[in-house]
């Protein structure tokens, strides 16, 4: 069976007038498996925010070691504090397991039931339920086929709009008709959580009456990404650089001017540069046949690492979709939307066309530093050569 890329990602709306989150978000990697969590903390503010990160922190750190969820139930129990006024200890928690085959288990207890958008139209998982310490735990199997979404959710995505647009919220069978209608085979995890987390501050008028979070994960096909900034200090070494880089898998990204004539001559093919300019901070792009795309170098990657902050951010609701056309733009969508894999080759050349701006390698270096680090964030594993 092939392998997929399991991508998760999710965005969070705090409660109006409170500075932290009720929920909390945690998903880690370890050998073929994802797991990622959901938990709701008991209430809204410091308390809920204390009780969901203990919470997300012990479900993930164990349901990736394999071990049985009773026994993660009961470490989770006995490590809560107690609420004072309710006397108990009190997290709702949503557990997706599943390998790079898209086999595995969902675990659910008090969250709203999770929606599976399988060939882009939204279903319902088999649910098998169980009893735990008294708790009713429901359990379903993963079978995830390309492009498969799981979509997790707090009890906030449901309250939304009561009192205000709606009078009895969100019903699940509505938010499975918005996803139907709103959801695109190409978007991404981080982009579907984000347009469902949308909506539902649309429905609380900007000022949610709870914490509300959305996550998903989706199963992909790898899409390598390589993108050659730069040419190298050594000219003798052009040749070998980019015949290096146009050996990888995947797409090719070309960055910088010296870099696009050198890959050019290299191809036998002609550099031809746009003088549109879709955005007026993003230098125009070019063209060179083989390559995917050819961009200007610092000032794009520049705006690309501001793209990169935003799209990380949890609580911002801007689409995750980038459609313009500039530089920056087109290079933010093949990264953080399609590719799993990025690839970067750095020369370390000095360029003379940048002599007496401030624009030097050490920027360069950091720019493609900070950039790479935010990648690894999205999820995506990063390589960086330097040359």
């Amino acid at each position: 069976m092939s392998r997929f890329f399991l991508e998760s990602g999710y965005t969070s709306l705090n409660k109006a007038k409170e500075e932290l989150c009720g929920d909390r978000v945690e998903a880690t990697v370890k050998g073929r498996y994802t797991t990622l969590v959901l938990a709701d903390g008991l209430g809204s503010g410091v308390k809920a925010n204390i009780l969901s990160t203990l919470s997300s922190k012990i479900l993930c750190t164990m349901v990736s070691e394999n071990i049985p969820m009773r026994d993660c139930i009961e470490t989770l129990i006995g490590s809560l504090p107690v609420c004072k006024v309710r006397g108990v200890a009190y997290s709702t928690f949503s557990v997706v397991h599943v390998n790079d085959e898209g086999v595995g288990t969902l675990f659910e207890f008090d969250n709203p039931q999770a929606i599976y958008i399988h060939g882009n139209k939204c279903t319902d998982l088999k649910r098998e339920e169980l009893t735990i310490l008294g708790k009713k735990v429901y359990r379903s199997d993963l079978r995830m086929e390309e492009n498969d979404v799981v979509v997790l959710m707090s009890d906030g995505a449901i309250h939304a709009g009561i009192g205000m647009i709606l009078n009895f919220g969100w019903e699940r069978k509505e938010i499975k008709e918005y996803l139907d209608r709103a959801v695109k085979p190409d978007m991404s995890a981080r982009c579907v959580a984000c347009l469902l987390a949308s909506a539902c501050n649309d429905l609380y008028l900007d000022k949610p009456g709870d914490d509300t979070t959305i996550a998903a994960i989706k199963a992909r096909r790898p899409q390598p990404v390589s993108i050659m900034v730069g040419p190298p200090v050594d000219k003798e070494k052009d040749d070998f650089y980019v015949a290096k880089f146009m050996a990888t898998e995947g797409k090719k990204v070309v960055c910088g001017g010296t870099s696009s004539q050198i890959v050019a001559r290299y191809l036998g093919k002609e550099l031809i540069t746009k003088f549109d300019f879709p955005d007026k901070d993003v230098p125009p792009i070019g063209m060179i046949e083989g390559i995917d795309l050819t961009t200007e170098g610092v000032l794009t990657l520049r705006k690309l690492l501001g793209y990169s902050e935003k799209y990380l951010d949890v609580n911002d609701l801007t689409p995750k979709c980038f459609r313009k056309q500039d530089g920056a733009s087109l290079l933010a969508d093949m990264l953080f939307e399609q590719a799993t894999e990025v690839t970067f080759f750095v020369g370390q050349s000095v360029n003379v066309a940048h002599q007496g701006l401030p624009i030097d390698t050490t920027m360069k270096l950091k720019l493609i530093e900070r950039l790479s680090h935010n990648l690894k964030k999205m999820g995506k594993k990063v390589t960086v050569y330097y040359d």
